[in-house]
């Protein structure tokens, strides 16, 4: 039996600033763009920032393995949750 490998560059919760956690919660529910999480973000009354910026969190994020951006064109889906992981 192999041992599961795990990323050694993957983030944990403490990694996180609060607007991945927003995100992330976006992400549980489906895919996301960088610009409809602004908007999103905006109508709830979140916090106002750039999709810009949104797009860079959402690579860092998938440098990370965390996401995936789809078919390389913006377009994100979660691939692994980082404040799930056990401290076991």
């Amino acid at each position: 039996m192999q041992a599961e490998e795990t990323n050694p560059m993957a983030l944990d919760d403490d990694d996180l600033r609060d607007v991945d956690r927003d995100l992330l919660d976006y992400l549980r529910e489906g895919r996301v763009t960088p610009a409809y999480a602004r908007d999103r973000m905006a109508d709830e009354g979140a916090r106002e920032v750039t999709s810009t910026y949104l797009g860079q969190r959402l690579q860092r994020l998938e440098e990370h393995d965390h996401v995936v951006n789809l078919y390389n064109n913006g377009l994100y889906e979660l691939a692994d949750d980082p404040r799930e992981k056990d401290d076991a």
